[in-house]
């Protein structure tokens, strides 16, 4: 709705940076304050955990969007330093970093699970901020709507198209998802059954929702697999839904919330 904030002479402060700078710093908190109140570790260790992370959803989500549409983003390559700054897929950022903090917990001799439990937590307070950022620039917008929930994106500068037409408000809804999933856990904490609970419980909820919230979606650049019936992201929500419940069955059997 408002994707510029503020100007600074000829700087141009973004609604979308603002959020997700907050979310990280909301994230990076939660994640230093519990990872050291319950398991003991530094702040120094997170701090190099929280840039891993970062690099990790970087690349990952620039890779993810540049395959909407190949076509375009490597021919000829130039064309990928184009908005080099913008475009991202959540998706390819949480497939890139899920491997990168597990190596890092590895060398590190960190307790794997209890930390993908405390990940997920914090995964919850990033994306929700992301998500309004999406919303304050108009990405990741819905289709038409006669609904009484339909926005209309204004502003020139927005992403969402077309302007001036009442458009389903996928971000919010999303954000909405998000905010919702990271209640649960947090209340479902103290009755977890095993360590990394939490951590498939964020994976499997979110990829449910994600998949329901794509019907509404109207940035179609994201691709299909079959057009107009599955998208690149509900294909990956139901492989995850199928990871999550294998290693669920897995865990579960362990029942135990001893450190691994």
């Amino acid at each position: 709705m408002f994707p510029e904030l503020f100007h600074l002479g000829s700087q141009t402060i973004y609604s979308y940076g603002v959020l997700i700078a907050l979310g990280a710093a909301m994230g990076f908190w939660y994640i230093s304050t519990v990872a050291n109140k319950e398991l003991g570790i530094s702040k120094d260790k997170i701090q190099t955990l929280c840039i891993l992370i970062i690099f990790a959803a970087f690349i990952g989500g620039k890779i993810f969007f540049y395959f909407e549409k190949p076509s375009y983003y490597f021919n000829p390559p130039a064309n990928m330093l184009k908005n080099f700054r913008t475009g991202f897929v959540f998706y390819g950022s949480l497939l890139f970093v899920i491997p990168t903090v597990i190596w890092y917990f590895r060398k590190n001799k960190l307790p794997v699970l209890p930390m993908l439990d405390i990940v997920a937590i914090t995964a919850t307070i990033v994306h929700f901020f992301g998500r309004l950022g999406c919303f304050t620039a108009g990405c990741c917008y819905g289709i038409h709507t006669d609904s009484v929930l339909g926005v209309t994106f204004t502003h020139e500068a927005s992403k969402a198209k077309p302007l001036g037409e009442s458009l389903h408000p996928t971000q919010l809804y999303e954000a909405t998802l998000i905010a919702l999933i990271g209640i649960i856990l947090y209340m479902f904490k103290r009755h977890q059954r095993f360590q990394g609970q939490l951590f498939l419980i964020y994976i499997a909820l979110y990829a449910v929702g994600r998949a329901v919230v794509e019907n509404y979606r109207g940035d179609i650049r994201r691709g299909f697999i079959i057009e107009d019936v599955l998208s690149h992201s509900q294909l990956i929500s139901l492989i995850l839904v199928g990871g999550v419940a294998f290693f669920y069955v897995k865990l579960a059997k362990k029942g135990t919330l001893r450190k691994s």
